[in-house]
């Protein structure tokens, strides 16, 4: 950081020149003033044991202010400590100053014998009142939340439409970052909304105005490698995120619910998963080797049959007996495993009928 010296006494310094601002101190009359008082000042009886407040070069300097002053680079500056003589660094930043450079500043002030106790340069540090992008992000979901139809503040996904980057404030500025006028579209999530903070030294507050936009996200199960019909997702194919509310739709799945399931159709690497997309894996699949249970009235009896299509768990398909080659219907028990449905006989009823009659007799 390059400092540009506020030569401040030139005007008052130069023959014929006009008077110093009223704002600006006057730097020959405090000179003076302060060469006066030395003089008028009583010697002491004992030179040697008298004590004097030694000028002190500070190693470290913050500073609120635009200006450096010889008070804020040097202890014991007596009256010439609000003289300013550097422009301070940029809002939030730290500059350097050579020892010499600012020796030789001070001796335009008639500051001499300064105790430099073996520093080489000094840091300068601008402070600043901070406000980091993800501050002002949270404070604009906030001035939206639960307004126009989007929800909580944490749920709100905001882009500015301009990298905002850290601002950087005067430390006069101590009020809270207050929404006083919000605009939202819905129809394309479009926001402006309008801050102000209060500053201690105006009347006036600060303002601050952001656009962009805020969507309302969800958490998603999401896709880490694209899968192809019918595959079981694995741990490591279903990661958690959040997404726009509208790309998820009304039915997003969770990661629990998704590991394990099988995809219906193909799908992409990212893309979030939606309950229609999965089902039940498969136990039995077509032209699958199966084996055929026929469990009834204590008889319990296995065959090899093939499957002549998919289905899961409770599902009902059919198989077919490669040596009878007849065609049954079973439901899947089971990893490649199907139970034939035996319906259970009954007693006719003219049988029934008879024993009635011969009864009535």
């Amino acid at each position: 950081m390059t400092f540009c010296r506020i030569l401040l006494i030139t005007a008052a310094l130069a023959a014929g020149s006009a008077a110093a601002s009223a704002n600006e101190p006057d730097v020959e009359a405090i000179i003076a003033q302060a060469g006066a008082e030395a003089a008028a000042a009583p010697q002491s009886e004992h030179p040697a044991a008298e004590t004097f407040a030694v000028p002190r070069l500070r190693e470290s300097v913050r500073v609120a202010s635009e200006v450096v002053h010889i008070g804020d680079l040097i202890d014991n500056a007596g009256s010439l400590a609000q003289i300013a003589i550097y422009r301070a660094p940029d809002l939030g930043t730290t500059g350097l100053l050579s020892t010499a450079e600012v020796l030789a500043t001070l001796r335009n002030y008639q500051v001499f014998g300064v105790d430099t106790h073996g520093v080489g340069e000094i840091t300068v540090t601008r402070m600043a009142r901070t406000f980091a992008a993800k501050d002002i992000e949270q404070k604009v979901a906030r001035a939206l939340e639960r307004r126009y139809g989007l929800g909580t503040a944490a749920s709100l996904a905001v882009t500015f439409d301009r990298d905002i980057g850290t601002v950087q404030l005067d430390t006069t500025n101590t009020g809270d970052l207050r929404a006083t006028s919000t605009r939202y579209d819905a129809r394309n999530g479009r926001f402006d909304i309008m801050f102000e903070i209060v500053n201690v030294e105006s009347a006036m507050p600060t303002r601050l105005r952001f656009t962009g936009t805020a969507v309302e996200t969800v958490e998603a199960a999401v896709l880490t490698r694209a899968v192809e019909v019918n595959e079981v997702l694995r741990s490591s194919d279903v990661v958690t995120e959040r997404r726009p509310k509208g790309e998820v739709g009304s039915d997003p799945t969770t990661r629990e619910l998704a590991v394990g399931k099988q995809a219906r159709r193909a799908l992409r690497a990212g893309q979030a998963l939606r309950s229609a997309d999965l089902g039940n894996p498969d136990l039995v699949q077509r032209d699958q080797a199966v084996t055929l249970v026929y469990d009834y009235d204590g008889i319990y009896l296995t065959v090899r049959a093939k499957a002549l299509e998919n289905g899961t768990a409770g599902d009902q398909v059919s198989v077919i007996n490669p040596q009878s080659k007849r065609t049954v219907q079973g439901v899947v028990t089971g990893p490649g495993q199907v139970s034939v449905l035996v319906a259970a006989h009954s007693v006719p009823t003219t049988t029934t009928a008879a024993v009635t009659d011969s009864s009535s007799r």
